[in-house]
């Protein structure tokens, strides 16, 4: 079921265009990822929803209600702000209160949501200490739960994990995940992070330019990007342009790279073809061959880089384990065809 749609959004800021032309539906109680570079355009959304900016076009519906109509402190949406903007000087109980008191409920209702909220994030300990006796992992989990408390049915969240180091930031992907399945909320995470997209997100939307790129689950999007930009932009990948032929792709000075062209695919023109670092073979034989230039070993992997004549760029090699070559070695690289993809 559709919880939000975005139809043919435009906001522009002088002669920048920061919104485009933006559409795309997102369902209930879904995980939903805009990801992009800086500029692309997320954020602005992310405040169109909340109701910080209005687009110059276009429409947004909540259950196919004209959302726009309402005033920011009407809308059934909350967003937690990358910054967690805890009051220093109140308690974390009385953080994640503030929202209901202002809102005069009950205070017999107000302690139990406080309290119930409190066990879910696995802070009912922590209830009395102030921010700063906290840390960054527990100040973000008081964030989360003074959002979630007043029970929006749409949670926006700004680069909600910037803040934290890699470790603490790997855990609370773990616990975001976790706590949105648990309250049933629908989450929209705005993010550069590809990984944090990808371990967080059902869907993901990717944004360039103002413009969406592609919206796909996040092996869909990984093991088949539409789009240059898409394949480029996800995860590490070795891009190639030439001509598409028959039997794949024809790159100048390189020669035909294999992969499986569609039947209905017009041959004889341009084609951009991506291979993953881990797709890619290193051996005796193969469709390339070129000179081992770089190697490193990220524990568990090691990224081996590969100068091949008649390209610009190294071709980039993901292994299992140490790097079976040194550098300055002779080697061959090969990849089964299905594992090519044709972007556009």
């Amino acid at each position: 079921m559709t919880l939000v749609s975005v139809r043919g959004v435009t906001r522009r800021f002088g002669d920048v265009t920061a919104l485009d032309g933006v559409s795309l539906d997102i369902a209930q109680g879904e995980f939903f990822a805009l990801l992009g570079p800086s500029g692309c355009g997320k954020t602005t959304l992310l405040r169109i929803l909340a109701g910080f900016e209005r687009p110059d076009s276009g429409e947004v519906l909540l259950d196919g209600a004209d959302l726009l109509a309402l005033p920011p402190h009407r809308r059934p949406v909350n967003l937690m702000f990358q910054s967690y903007a805890l009051f220093p000087h109140m308690s974390v109980e009385k953080n994640i209160a503030y929202g209901l008191e202002r809102e005069k409920l009950p205070k017999a209702e107000i302690r139990e949501r406080v309290a119930d909220v409190l066990e879910t994030i696995g802070l009912s300990g922590a209830a009395k200490r102030r921010p700063d006796q906290l840390s960054g992992g527990q100040r973000q989990r008081v964030a989360l739960a003074r959002a979630i408390v007043k029970r929006p049915r749409l949670l926006l969240l700004d680069e909600p994990l910037s803040a934290l180091d890699k470790k603490v930031r790997a855990e609370m992907q773990i616990e975001l995940k976790r706590l949105q399945n648990e309250v049933g909320i629908t989450f929209v995470v705005v993010t550069h992070d590809q990984e944090e997209a990808m371990s967080l997100a059902d869907r993901i939307a990717v944004l360039n330019d103002g413009g969406v790129e592609q919206i796909d689950a996040p092996v869909d999007l990984y093991e088949r990007p539409r789009t240059r930009f898409t394949a480029d932009f996800v995860g590490a990948n070795n891009l190639f342009h030439g001509t598409l032929t028959d039997g794949g792709v024809a790159v100048p000075g390189v020669g035909v790279l294999p992969c499986e062209v569609p039947k209905d695919a017009p041959t004889g023109g341009p084609a951009d073809l991506a291979i993953r670092p881990e797709h890619l073979v290193l051996g005796d034989s193969g469709t390339l061959s070129g000179t081992v230039v770089d190697s490193s070993f990220f524990g568990g992997r090691s990224r081996v880089a590969v100068a091949v004549e008649g390209l610009e760029r190294p071709v980039e090699v993901s292994a299992a384990g140490a790097a079976p070559v040194t550098q300055g070695a002779e080697v061959r690289l090969g990849w089964e065809p299905g594992k090519a993809v044709l972007v556009g």
